[in-house]
């Protein structure tokens, strides 16, 4: 709920969706300094109730157009 709040207030679109493991995975695409900013909130600040113990993003690229519309979570 707040990982979708802050990436619409962003305006970046994406998903995010916790995992069995305690993990969090998703994408999040947009103008690059917005994108920063969301990996930025996802590895220092995150949801309230969360505990950031490292971060891993990966599989990073340019894309001429989004590919996803909105930020939501999936289940």
């Amino acid at each position: 709920q707040y990982t979708e709040a802050e990436g619409k207030n962003l305006g970046v679109t994406g998903w995010v969706k916790n995992t069995r493991q305690g993990t969090v995975i998703g994408q999040v695409q947009g103008p690059p300094e917005k994108v920063k900013e969301m990996m930025y909130w996802l590895s220092k600040v995150g949801s309230p109730s969360s505990r950031i113990d490292r971060t891993q993003f990966s599989n990073e690229r340019r894309i001429s157009k989004l590919e996803i519309r909105g930020f939501g979570t999936r289940y």
